[in-house]
């Protein structure tokens, strides 16, 4: 999946045809927004788009109707202030501040009652959410369908929150990681993999007969002759699978029964001795163990600095300038 350095938008209006239009272009969907009558209104829109997702807030000053047709990608919303009443084929929802929910299912409208107050929203392309549950390879027929508005348990919507606030401030905050590619891709797959454990939906299971026979030592070595290959590459556990021509859940089985490691773990150690390799060759007069780091995908700093310390025996800082 081609990623891209994530731009700002913003757009502040209190114009209601104006609003009108940049919602339904914004969801690329049809939007039907009502006021009460005689009621003046401000809108006020920041997105930050990274091509597979987009990181929103919004706030607004009445009380608005909101009629919404399908929208083109998922949609989940954390209320900051205010409320939101939430109705969708049949499900009626109301939230307040820190409650987090899906807005609408795919091919779903929704009708809103939006408060005057603040929300975030994240919006996450399908074709992430196929990339990491592994709908996007020949092994699966179908997408993943969500089956749920709301997390599977308090729990679950704290994970949301604290998967946002990781995002916004480690890695949009970060100069040297929100321009790596690599940074991009790993974000978009923690968002979706986030979103596929907060909310109910079709892709649990535990793996079949023909899974178990398939994770083999051959499974295992095609899987990882392509993360060695590909390392610095956007893939995920779906593309690995795909590399090595078996299911998801099978190269899962085959990374635990005989590296007792996760594919994604894997793919990660190998990034790390390649980040440990470009430590040693780099000029430190050139070069800083932040930048290294984002090169090959790690999204903190300092988790990396904890990691390579516990696999190496040393910082990276001693690396770069010995």
């Amino acid at each position: 999946m081609k990623t891209k350095v994530p731009t700002a938008h913003r757009f502040d209006s209190r114009d209601p045809e104006t609003i009108h239009d940049f919602l339904a272009n914004a969801y690329r969907t049809t939007v039907a927004v009502r006021a009460a009558a005689g009621v003046r209104y401000r809108l006020r829109h920041h997105r930050v788009d990274a091509g597979s997702f987009w990181l929103e807030t919004l706030d607004q000053s009445a009380c608005l109707e909101i009629d919404a047709g399908p929208p083109a990608a998922l949609v989940i919303c954390e209320v900051v202030s205010g409320r939101v009443d939430r109705s969708c084929a049949g499900a009626y929802g109301r939230f307040g501040p820190g409650d987090v929910f899906l807005v609408t299912l795919p091919d779903l409208s929704c009708s809103l009652r939006w408060l005057p107050g603040r929300i975030t929203t994240c919006l996450l392309s399908p074709a992430v959410l196929d990339r990491v549950t592994g709908a996007a390879s020949a092994h699966r027929a179908r997408s993943v369908r969500f089956t749920g508005l709301t997390p599977a348990s308090p729990a679950l919507a704290g994970l949301w929150r604290h998967t946002m606030s990781y995002l916004n401030h480690v890695v949009l905050g970060n100069p040297y990681a929100y321009r790596e590619p690599l940074v991009i891709a790993n974000a978009a797959r923690m968002l979706a993999a986030s979103a596929l454990a907060v909310f109910p939906n079709t892709t649990a299971g535990w793996p079949s007969a023909t899974d178990r026979r398939a994770a083999t030592t051959a499974t295992l070595r095609r899987a990882t002759a392509f993360i060695e290959e590909y390392a610095d590459r956007d893939i995920g556990a779906a593309d690995i699978a795909a590399a090595a021509q078996v299911s998801l859940r099978t190269l899962q089985l085959a990374f635990r029964r005989h590296l007792d490691t996760t594919p994604m773990a894997h793919l990660r150690r190998v990034r790390l001795d390649r980040a440990h390799r470009d430590l040693m060759q780099a000029d430190p007069r050139q070069e800083t163990v932040s930048a290294i780091a984002s090169r090959w995908g790690f999204l903190s700093h300092s988790r990396f600095t904890a990691r390579y310390h516990a696999t190496y025996g040393f910082p990276p800082s001693r690396t770069l300038h010995a």
